[in-house]
Parts: structure tokens; sequence; C-alpha cells
């Protein structure tokens, strides 16, 4: 059974930084494609970076320069280091294989003053 569990999320200022995990589990995780995503309030869900199994990473340009995903293979965890967090980073974030139909719960992140 697929799983994703995020963890990590909080409130923050703006210019803070989180540190977001998320414990991928039922799949072969140092062959997935792992991907962040976001929603904000009244927003659609969105991607936000991508980090490949041969170790390229992708981002949306709105996080570029500021967001870094990595992953561990040994422990099936991909993260998102965030910094210099800003207001429209508000959200519920999520992680999960490239495709995969399955959900976690996410992580609030709130970044407000």
């Amino acid at each position: 059974q697929v799983q994703f569990v995020e963890s990590g999320g909080g409130l923050v200022q703006p210019g803070g930084s989180l540190r977001l995990s998320c414990a991928g589990s039922g799949f072969s995780f140092n062959e997935a494609i792992m991907v962040w995503l976001r929603q904000g309030p009244g927003k659609a869900r969105e991607w936000v970076a991508t980090s490949a199994p041969g170790g390229a990473t992708f981002y949306t340009d709105s996080v570029k320069g500021r967001f870094t995903i990595s992953r561990d293979n040994a422990k099936n965890t991909v993260y998102l280091q965030m910094n210099n967090l800003e207001i429209d980073d508000t959200g519920v974030y999520y992680c999960q294989e490239a495709g995969s139909t399955t959900w976690g719960q996410g992580t609030q992140v709130t970044v407000s003053s």
C-alpha cells in the first residue's frame, strides 16, 4: 500500500525557514521521481519541486533560490528546505511519487507576521 507521510510544517514569520519531511512507503523509493506540491487558501494545488532518482532537481519559478528539495533513499524520505519564506508560500504541502493517485495528509505551512 502506497503511503506518504508529511511533517515539519508550522507557523513562521516572513523571511523565516522551515524544513519539511515526507516518508514514502509501498513503492520503490530509490527509483521514484518525488514531487512536492502545495495548495494555498482559495487556490488550486500547484507543483513546487521535483527530485529525480539520478539527482536532478526542478523548481517552480516562484521558489527558485529559496527552496531546496533533497532525498535520503536509505530513509525513503524526501525533504523540502524552505528559506526566506513569503506570505504567498502559505498552504498545505504534500509530497507524492510523480503520477501517483495517493495523497498524504499534508503539512500546514503558515507564513504570517
